[in-house]
């Protein structure tokens, strides 16, 4: 008889856990804030510019690349659908984009898979993925002239296991021309 009594409150106070532990996966990994200064710290917006003697493709390669910022957007494999974690994370890019100290700034939005399937079929998929998120930041009134999205399907892996998850993933950058 106790048994029955004690089961159902075991059962409530998991059912508790689990719903606590959805509601802080779909917590933003980052502020806008901490998005924002990335990208001003990236674009060194304040800075001097430089001179450069040489051709122009001299110069553009004696530039520093800005590094990506790893928006925590992962995707299910063969998927380029957001998965909710992932909509969580680009509200928060949505308002970052739309700061004041970003709103000229033009942006790539660089997707990438793990190394399972064929070299046309992960591009193709890299790509996808890319454009979910541009759309995305675009119904969230982001100008989609801002937005540059393009694939790099299985060439930059991020976890060292080329079929590790991690390297499905879409990476936010400044676009430097």
């Amino acid at each position: 008889m106790r048994l029955w009594t004690i089961t159902p409150m075991v059962l409530a106070l998991a059912s508790l856990s689990i719903n606590a532990n959805a509601q802080d996966s779909l917590k933003p990994s980052y502020t806008a804030d901490e998005l924002v200064e990335f990208m001003v710290e990236q674009a060194d917006l304040g800075s001097a510019r430089s001179l450069c003697i040489g051709t122009k493709s001299e110069c553009a390669a004696a530039q520093p690349k800005p590094k990506g910022f790893d928006m925590r957007l992962t995707f299910d494999l063969d998927s380029s659908e957001l998965l909710p974690e992932a909509k969580a994370n680009l509200e928060v890019v949505a308002a970052a984009l739309k700061d004041d100290r970003l709103r000229v700034a033009k942006f790539k939005v660089e997707g990438h898979t793990d190394a399972r399937g064929s070299d046309d079929y992960n591009m193709n998929l890299s790509v996808a993925r890319a454009r979910s998120v541009a759309d995305f930041l675009v119904s969230r009134d982001v100008d989609r002239s801002r937005i540059l999205a393009e694939g790099h399907g299985e060439s930059a892996p991020l976890a060292a296991d080329p079929l590790d998850p991690d390297n499905r993933r879409v990476e936010l950058s400044l676009s430097v021309e």
